[in-house]
């Protein structure tokens, strides 16, 4: 965190200065670890391992804060007797599919009840929710969709909750922890008594993780672990405690707010899917929820709607409703490249991204985009993925012709943050708006006003097509959806750009009377609303940039509420009903946030409450009540369908309910839990241009002996294209490297700051070596491991040249979120340059023959 995220390190300090203690775990040693009061260096991709031990910890100790679990957590859930655990299975949930490679999820339900995930694969279940009868779905005389699980307040039923984890940690011994990650038992332990005896209702403690969790086939699972862990801590909803994603830029949390992904809409409404006559009622039924805030769902995708095409949208045509694109499948960026290769996919827009060098095996990136028709990079400087067609590795190779590529790139230099308004969402979903310092020079524009003026041009030609008589009538029916949106934007300005606030405006959204909106509670599902993201409603009201305000902090109270504006409702703490006792009550004076006050029968306090704020503690619902009128008094996780925190997920994720450590696609150790070596559901993209490697037990797996992990440095930002062309970045770190132990620098006979060649079955990069003690060895399964450390963020362009490391990845990917695993790989070193053109792939070739590698090794269920 000091290293990637300096400028929020130093609220961390801030806190080791009051007397907070410090615990870091990564492979390396880093500046985080140099203040750390303990650093426990680990095996890469082992991490479920780690924090499961510590779950293992909590639950045989008994240090988690009872009176939270039963109050807010599924603890006292009973599980339908369908399920079976890793423990009955050895190391796979009930349901595995192996030829498809997927679960079939129903039996991981609660006991006469189904309920709906709140985020991630929400479409698991649409077919039992849209079409079967309540009995088909839950068997003869089943029970209702929403019907309220059923609890053991004991905590003693053998399928509750509560007992099914006990039984799942229970292998996770600090004995497995030594084996499995390299942390010696009493280090171990240490970390275990330090994060119980810093949480209770006295105590809380926070979790910060970055790229280092998501990135592996079991990157979710990893964040489910964190969480199963705080939950049973009670160190969620109140202060001081939570799990904080440090992002890699400074609005990455608004680019899924807001989302560029494929499988979203703005504020986490799920994107359609391809069923059968899927109406808007439909789509809501499969999807939302019975209970709690996504049982609003309705109107929060009516509002967006209207915000989208306005009067065109209206209840005669469900809103426009059908003017939304369908899912077929996954869209990710990868799946993008293999339809890439596969020549499906002939254009392509490249904004603000690098994935010649950036993303994992960036081969087949480049590959791919020499497949296209057509392709538009806007970026500051002639990045990687721009210039490949010319000067890419597969050009020196000869894999590639420059003559024979038919690909026409289109490069259009980007604006700066500095140069547009705008805003940032960070990890603490704080909008902060920015500013334009200077104009932008030259043809340099922002992202704003490409996309306006671009879809202005489209729109426009398209318009005239239908008016003039010349398009058929199929094809006027088909770019209705674009004729018809809202793209009335008011424009400023000789280069005519976007009013940028008119923007934040509509996502605010507005009623029929054109006022803006204060709240989210104000949407409608009759189209008397309009706003661009339901989450976001509030950031306009009265009129007024929320997000611009900067009261200093000594002028307001500790949680700065008036320093710019949050979602939801400018909260500053999610879930801070958990922060006050059943009766509502704060746990401790020291650590009171939110609470009820009798007289004035409302929640008051330091925060706005994230619950209805005159709903008393002791609230009953009605029989039949729905959405957020279904919340009991005590059901402070409002977004989830039963409002309790899940310790065990019984929707919404691909692999399984609870985290279950599995070995990465590669690497050089058995599963020593489980027969199961890897996740069996994780995604992986065949390819010639993508080999696996085999792991240990397979033969060849010698060949590949070392664990290597990627990682980001202070002086570059992500894949470069904001730093290597910087003079002063440049010079701080010049070139390359990879970080080895003295150990393994003997080993293989590597040299301080002389070259090294790093080898996988999809490549071999070179790098200056830097031998140091921050990467240390570790023992593991009764035998010294070495760890091989590179960072991110080069390529042949720009001031500070050198490979990038993600040519050595493959794609292997988790399979709720499609993201690479790039932080625990299997490679060789060896001393000395990497071969140039053909003989870096006959070198690699020479590699995979030795190891035997066919297009099924590692492809193994």
């Amino acid at each position: 965190m000091a290293e990637c995220h300096p400028v929020g390190f130093q609220w961390v300090m801030e806190a080791k200065a009051r007397g907070a203690k410090l615990i870091h775990v990564d492979p390396r040693f880093t500046r985080t670890s140099a203040l750390a009061d303990v650093h426990v260096p680990l095996r890469a991709g082992t991490d479920i391992a780690f924090l499961g031990g510590i779950v293992h910890y909590v639950l045989q100790q008994e240090q988690f804060f009872r009176d939270y679990l039963l109050a807010y957590t599924n603890a006292p859930m009973i599980v339908s007797e369908k399920f079976a655990d890793t423990e009955d299975l050895d190391g796979v949930f009930s349901g595995l599919d192996p030829e498809s490679r997927s679960y079939d999820v129903e039996t991981w339900q609660y006991e006469g009840a189904e309920v709906q995930a709140a985020s991630g694969k929400r479409d698991q279940h649409w077919q039992r929710r849209t079409h079967a009868g309540r009995g088909e779905a839950h068997g003869s005389g089943g029970a209702e969709i929403g019907t309220e699980p059923k609890r053991d307040e004991t905590l003693q039923h053998p399928r509750c909750v509560f007992q099914i984890l006990k039984r799942h940690y229970a292998r996770y011994t600090p004995e497995a922890v030594e084996q499995i990650c390299g942390v010696p038992q009493e280090k171990f332990l240490q970390v275990c008594e330090l994060l119980s005896e810093n949480s209770g209702r006295e105590r809380t403690s926070a979790f910060a993780y970055a790229v280092g969790w998501t990135q592996h086939t079991v990157g979710v699972q990893y964040i489910r672990t964190a969480a199963i862990l705080q939950t049973l801590l009670g160190n969620i909803g109140r202060p001081g405690g939570g799990i904080l994603a440090l992002r890699g830029h400074a609005s990455i949390q608004g680019s899924t707010d807001i989302p560029t992904l494929y499988n979203l809409l703005p504020g986490y409404i799920p994107m359609r899917h391809a069923h059968s006559w899927e109406d808007l009622a439909t789509f809501v039924q499969g999807e939302a929820a019975e209970k709690g805030y996504w049982g609003n769902m309705e109107s929060y995708v009516v509002s967006l709607l209207k915000a989208w095409w306005g009067p065109h949208a209206t209840p005669e045509n469900e809103f426009c409703f059908d003017y939304l694109p369908r899912l077929t499948g996954s869209h990710s960026t990868y799946e993008t490249v293999m339809e890439q290769l596969k020549g499906t996919c002939e254009g392509y827009f490249l904004l603000g991204e690098n994935p010649a060098v950036g993303s994992a095996n960036a081969k087949m990136q480049r590959l791919g985009m020499a497949n296209l028709d057509w392709l538009v990079v806007r970026d500051f400087s002639l990045i990687e993925s721009a210039t490949w067609w010319k000067d890419g590795p597969e050009i020196e190779t000869g894999e590639l012709s420059t003559d024979d590529i038919k690909t026409e790139v289109f490069f259009l230099p980007a604006a700066a943050h500095t140069e547009k308004d705008g805003s940032f969402t960070n990890t603490q979903r704080l909008l902060q708006w920015h500013h334009q310092a200077v104009e932008p020079e030259g043809d340099a524009r922002s992202d704003l006003w490409f996309i306006y003026h671009l879809g202005r041009r489209i729109r426009e030609k398209l318009t005239a097509a239908a008016a003039d008589g010349t398009q058929k009538d199929a094809d006027r029916e088909r770019d209705r959806p674009v004729r018809e949106l809202t793209w009335d934007y008011p424009v400023k300005g000789e280069l005519a750009e976007p009013d940028a606030e008119a923007v934040l405006a509509e996502i605010n959204g507005w009623n029929a009377d054109a006022e803006p909106l204060s709240s989210y509670e104000q949407l409608k599902a009759d189209g008397s609303t309009a706003c661009g993201c339901w989450i976001y409603c509030g950031v306009y009201a009265d009129g007024i940039n929320q997000a611009a305000r900067r009261k200093p902090g000594t002028e307001q109270n500790w949680v700065a509420p008036e320093w710019a504006w949050a979602w939801p409702l400018n909260r500053r703490i999610l879930y801070n009903r958990a922060s006050a006792d059943p009766d509502g009550k704060p746990w401790s004076e020291r650590k009171a946030y939110i609470w009820w006050d009798a007289e004035q029968e409302k929640w008051t306090g330091h925060d706005i409450p994230d619950f209805k704020a005159t709903k008393p503690p002791d609230f009953q619902p009605e029989e039949g009540a729905k959405g957020p009128d279904a919340l009991r008094g005590t059901d402070a996780f409002v977004m989830q369908a039963d409002g309790k925190a899940w310790l065990y997920v019984p929707a919404g994720l691909t692999d399984g309910p609870l985290p279950t450590h599995y070995e990465p696609q590669e690497s050089p150790f058995p599963n020593l839990l489980y027969r199961q070596q890897r996740n069996p559901v994780r995604q992986m993209m065949k390819h010639e241009n993508n080999r696996f490697q085999p792991s240990d037990g397979q033969t060849g797996s010698e060949v590949f002996p070392f664990v290597v992990t990627t990682y980001r440095l202070t002086e570059h930002h992500t894949a470069g294209g904001m730093s290597r062309w910087q003079p002063y970045l440049s010079e701080l770190q010049p070139e390359m490297f990879c970080e080895v132990s003295p150990e393994l620098a003997t080993e293989r006979g590597l040299e301080h700051l002389e070259w090294a060649t790093i080898v996988t079955a999809r490549t071999a990069i070179e790098a200056r070596v830097l031998v140091t003690d921050r990467m240390p060895s570790l023992r593991v399964q009764g035998r010294t491991v070495h760890q091989v450390g590179l960072p991110y963020h080069w390529g042949p362009n720009g001031l500070s040249t050198g490979d990038a490391a993600n040519e050595l990845a493959s794609l292997s990917l988790d399979p709720n979120t499609h993201i690479q695993e790039v932080k625990a790989l299997t490679c060789d070193i060896r001393p000395g340059r990497r071969p140039r053109g053909p003989q870096r792939i006959e070198l690699v070739r020479e590699y995979q023959q030795r190891a035997g590698i066919t297009d099924e090794t590692g492809t193994e269920v």
